[in-house]
């Protein structure tokens, strides 16, 4: 798509400074962008990047005030972060569409009593099962799996792969990517006297709320009894773990590889690094942000803390300890020698 540095200022509701008639194809790094990309500027690592890339527009913070002489055309707008996501849907939607026709492929497989809404997609080779419905303007891209009963709302995407297990809800807006599980069984075994373990089967389900994303070979386990429940706007990376009965609060996010045992209630607006592990039953208060790696394993009552560690604690609290920690051997080197000098002055 090719578009002038005019019309992406009026898109983005921006201040052009420059050349209006610049025009860009596509998006590029600032560090490697080349004559007819656009780039972008929103850390200040990168500034020395202004100076020297070579794409036509460039999209800074209205704050951004160069120190050398810039070639290319500014588009200055109020948050660079914001406008680059409306900026590169619209890209996205151009350079990666559907690809499938809004009907039902000839080798999908599509129960009798399953309902497909107006203008959706069934790719090739997906399987919806006897009760399932799916809303208007959804993309089942091929090999998706939807069992039954399972509720679909509208304007959904559904990448290869996905499978969404029988009496699991859908909401609108939803992204479901590559080989996500929806609603397999939760882990949950009882002891038997032989030490052998038997299974607790698991009739819940899983509610996505509106505007739900979830990653590449996610696993959101099914309720035992109830829901597993992810609320409105909440962000999943790959690789994310969600154990049955989990509750996630409203525009909640985690990174990749974060693990949440059964039964445990994760607030609103919480922000878990990747690879963060939290145990079971537990409450994690609204606004919480937890660094990569942690492990949580007592409920977090106050809201907004930033937690860093395992068992994690507040954030500043493990930067200072873990500088103690690192300082340990030359500590004891020194504990060892004022206890060589004390032991000489008690022999004198």
């Amino acid at each position: 798509m090719d578009i002038t540095a005019a019309q992406l200022a009026t898109l983005l509701k921006g201040t052009l400074e420059g050349d209006p008639t610049a025009t860009v194809r596509q998006p590029a790094r600032i560090e490697e962008a080349q004559a007819g990309d656009f780039a972008f500027l929103d850390n200040p690592r990168y500034e020395s990047y202004a100076y020297t890339t070579k794409a036509s527009i460039l999209l800074v913070n209205k704050s951004f005030q160069p120190v050398q002489p810039v070639t290319a055309t500014l588009i200055r707008v109020d948050d660079v972060r914001s406008s680059l996501a409306s900026l590169l849907e619209i890209f996205n939607d151009i350079v990666s569409p559907n690809g499938i026709p809004p009907q039902v492929d000839a080798m999908a497989s599509v129960h009798s009593s399953a309902q497909i809404g107006a203008q959706s997609a069934v790719g090739a080779f997906c399987v919806v099962d006897a009760g399932a419905v799916i809303g208007d303007n959804c993309t089942l891209y091929p090999q998706v799996f939807v069992g039954r009963n399972v509720r679909i709302g509208n304007n959904c995407k559904l990448y290869p792969g996905v499978r969404v297990m029988h009496n699991c809800i859908i909401g609108d807006n939803c992204v479901l990517h590559p080989n996500a599980v929806i609603g397999a069984d939760g882990f949950g075994f009882a002891p038997q006297p032989d030490n052998s373990w038997k299974k607790v089967p698991h009739v819940g389900n899983v509610v996505l709320e509106t505007r739900v994303e979830i990653g590449a070979n996610a696993c959101i386990d099914r309720a035992a009894l109830g829901s597993t429940i992810l609320r409105e706007g909440v962000k999943i990376d790959n690789l994310v773990h969600i154990a049955h009965n989990v509750e996630v609060g409203k525009n909640s996010v985690m990174a990749a590889q974060v693990g949440v045992a059964g039964s445990t209630k994760i607030g609103e607006n919480v922000q878990l690094g990747g690879q963060t592990g939290i145990a079971g039953h537990l409450t994690i208060a609204d606004g919480t942000r937890v660094q990569a790696q942690s492990g949580i394993a007592s409920s977090v009552r106050e809201p907004n803390q930033a937690l860093f560690g395992a068992p994690a604690i507040d954030y500043n609290d493990f930067v200072r300890a873990y500088v103690v920690f690192k300082n340990l051997p030359e500590l004891q080197k020194k504990v060892r020698a004022m206890e060589r000098i004390l032991k000489e002055m008690r022999a004198e």
